[in-house]
């Protein structure tokens, strides 16, 4: 009996050992788990990142892509200039678009209100529906439907990669790119501008100044007389507040 005993006492105690070690690996194994799942969530988030920051690169080929087919020629009489397409479609259809009022002032003027846009060899006639004379904004109207660019809601700084698209001496669909000179503020009753060192030339006036989140910053609006690399636009804001339309 006390053979069988003492078997009986050395089984449970190898028998608690076994459990005890089984414990043990248990738990190395749910540590190793634990900092792999670590090690992922790590990878992951730098992952994560590295996709933030590529999206984050500035890539013009990618801006232009996504606003050219937004963007027209403007013939207003005898001059032209650019539009681009704005916000959701027009009430009861069709597509608001901001210019500058110079582009078609000899229009508006003369008590006439028709302009055409262009692209390629498409022509659509488009209303002028209102004006901003001081900040040299105006609305217009198609019953086209275009895909309506987005407004950035936060103003440029210095330094901000920018593409401008318009069509310099008619030469429509043209790109360009450069860079936020500075945000002037308003000063002697007038507006304040966005200076940019994209190059622009007449006609490029009221298209699109756009960043890399393919948002509009500014309407493009002069090129400085007698100098290189400085260029102005109306900062979206104005127009956005004055018209309701983006």
């Amino acid at each position: 009996m006390l053979l069988l005993a003492g078997l009986a006492g050395f089984q449970a105690y190898q028998i608690d050992r076994l459990t005890n070690r089984l414990a043990a690996t248990d738990r190395r194994l749910a540590e190793a788990q634990g900092d792999d799942r670590a090690r992922l969530d790590g990878l992951e988030k730098r992952a994560g990142a590295l996709e933030q920051q590529a999206g984050a690169t500035f890539n013009p080929e990618a801006v232009a892509g996504a606003v050219l087919p937004s963007v027209f020629r403007v013939r207003a009489g005898q001059f032209t200039g650019t539009a681009f397409a704005v916000g959701k479609p027009a009430a009861g259809g069709g597509t608001n678009l901001f210019t500058n009022f110079h582009v078609v002032e000899s229009v508006w003027e003369a008590g006439d209100r028709e302009v055409f846009l262009e692209r390629t060899d498409q022509r659509f006639p488009a209303t002028i529906v209102k004006v901003d004379k001081t900040n040299d904004i105006a609305h217009l109207r198609t019953t086209g439907r275009f895909t309506g660019l987005t407004a950035a809601p936060d103003a440029v700084k210095s330094g901000q990669q920018i593409v401008v698209v318009g069509a310099p001496l008619g030469l429509e669909d043209s790109v360009t790119t450069g860079v936020v000179s500075a945000f002037r503020d308003a000063r002697d009753g007038s507006g304040p501008v966005i200076q940019f060192d994209a190059p622009i030339n007449p006609g490029n006036s009221g298209g699109p100044v756009v960043n890399g989140s393919k948002q509009v910053v500014g309407i493009a609006t002069a090129k400085a007389r007698d100098a290189e690399g400085i260029g102005l636009a109306v900062p979206i804001k104005i127009a956005c507040d004055g018209f309701k339309i983006c």
